[in-house]
């Protein structure tokens, strides 16, 4: 189905739409559920209430002070590695080159740490460390991984390599940080939705509003890439420039969500694949991607709270769940076929 307005034509697939729909849906009732303490705070009417501005001060404060940054951050965060994960999935033509493998997401992970356990955060602002960790990791593996050209098998075992060592790096700034240091950086290491206010809620919502759409706007030439580099060059696609723009923002998309919930696993590979499976689609739907990835984090981190009163992070849930999921998709042979 094709949509016009005025000059401007977008090619829209009903499924792909109604999928959207559906998923945009079930991150608003997550959201909601996610403002709901649980019972022995207060109960669903008194969140309802205070949403319609009929609630107590106390309810407000909680609502609005403790739940609803969290929950809106867990979305940003999830819409962010949905949406790398497609990315980097379809530039590398493999469900396994998520971020997370490839070694981006340790390389952001490096930089925040660096700054938070090493540098200090006064001296370097972690969302830079981030950033210019994610950066450096991606040209280190970039670098390397071309030879005459770009194969994505080389450059998923480039990153593998890569993320290996950075693990040891992160590994042994912990190790030589003080003690409240480390276990500050350990606990943000596995990825954690606790604590999140108002200040981690602004950047990351600005950070996705700009850099999602820039993403989508992409995804002609990141399916054009997908079909291979010869075809790509066949249609009139500068394949080089263009990847390099997909990695940029990947990169950037995955920064954003490193500094402000640290390391999540799962997401970013999982989400892309599940959104391809529920569009029926020979692509990695980049919105859809992004929506299922706020869907997984946001389930993921209401049934870490309800399951444990808030003393289990968000990251061991998705830890388990993307063991679990890489397991069942190393056991399929289809693929991991190029």
């Amino acid at each position: 189905m094709t949509v016009r307005v005025r000059e401007w034509s977008v090619r829209v697939e009903r499924r792909s739409t109604v999928v959207g729909v559906v998923l945009a849906l079930l991150v608003i009732g997550l959201w909601l559920v996610a403002l709901w303490p649980g019972n022995h705070v207060m109960t669903p009417g008194a969140v309802l209430n205070t949403l319609a501005g009929q609630g107590s001060i106390s309810d407000e404060a909680i609502v609005y002070d403790w739940q609803m940054p969290r929950a809106l951050t867990a979305i940003g965060v999830g819409m962010a590695l949905g949406t790398a994960g497609a990315v980097f999935q379809s530039l590398t033509r493999n469900p396994l080159g998520s971020p997370e493998i490839l070694g981006f997401t340790t390389g952001s992970a490096t930089g925040a740490l660096l700054s938070l356990t090493v540098l200090g955060p006064l001296a370097l602002p972690t969302w830079f460390g981030a950033l210019a960790g994610g950066v450096i990791s991606a040209a280190v593996i970039y670098a390397v991984s071309y030879n005459h050209g770009l194969r994505p098998s080389r450059l998923i075992l480039v990153g593998i390599g890569v993320n290996a060592i950075l693990l040891a790096v992160n590994s042994l700034m912990i190790s030589r940080a003080d003690f409240y240091d480390a276990k500050s950086a350990a606990n943000w290491l596995i990825g954690s939705l606790d604590g999140r206010g108002w200040s981690h809620v602004v950047p990351v919502a600005v950070a996705v509003a700009v850099l999602v759409p820039l993403t989508i706007s992409r995804g002609p030439a990141l399916r054009m890439i997908e079909m291979g580099d010869e075809r790509a060059r066949g249609l009139g696609l500068r394949v080089e420039g263009e990847r390099f723009v997909l990695l940029a923002l990947g990169i950037a998309l995955i920064s954003t969500a490193v500094t402000a919930a640290g390391p999540v696993a799962f997401v970013s590979l999982a989400a892309p694949h599940l959104a391809k499976i529920l569009c029926r689609s020979g692509t990695r739907p980049l919105v859809p991607s992004a929506l299922v990835g706020a869907v997984l984090l946001q389930a993921s981190d209401i049934a870490a709270a309800r399951a444990t009163g808030h003393l289990l992070p968000v990251g061991v849930v998705t830890g388990l769940l993307g063991g679990i999921y890489l397991a069942w998709l190393v056991g399929r042979r289809a693929p991991l076929k190029q």
